[in-house]
């Protein structure tokens, strides 16, 4: 099962992931909230439509803006709403 780890924490697991140019895109749903604090960055992808992110904060550790998702996805990417994705310190294992 795909999860995505943190600090040596899961932060996110699930069977429901959705692949998008090489990234696995979780449900909303199975990240934990203990971990996310909201961020004011946002982003835009042509084809996907404006990113919004969360930080993660855990045990004094933070990491900005490492999970992105889109609140709403252009048509192309509908198959990503209500989904996240992660970068930077976090990876993503099977």
């Amino acid at each position: 099962m795909p999860k995505a780890m943190w600090n040596n924490q899961v932060i996110a697991e699930s069977t429901d992931t959705v692949v998008v140019e090489g990234n696995h895109y979780f449900p909303r749903s199975a990240l934990r909230d203990d971990v996310i604090r909201e961020s004011d960055t946002h982003t835009i992808c042509p084809w996907k439509g404006e990113a919004s992110y969360y930080s993660l904060s855990l045990d004094g550790n933070e990491s900005q803006d490492a999970v992105w998702y889109y609140p709403d996805p252009l048509p192309a990417a509908e198959q990503i709403r209500d989904r996240v994705a992660f970068w930077k310190d976090v990876q993503v294992v099977d």
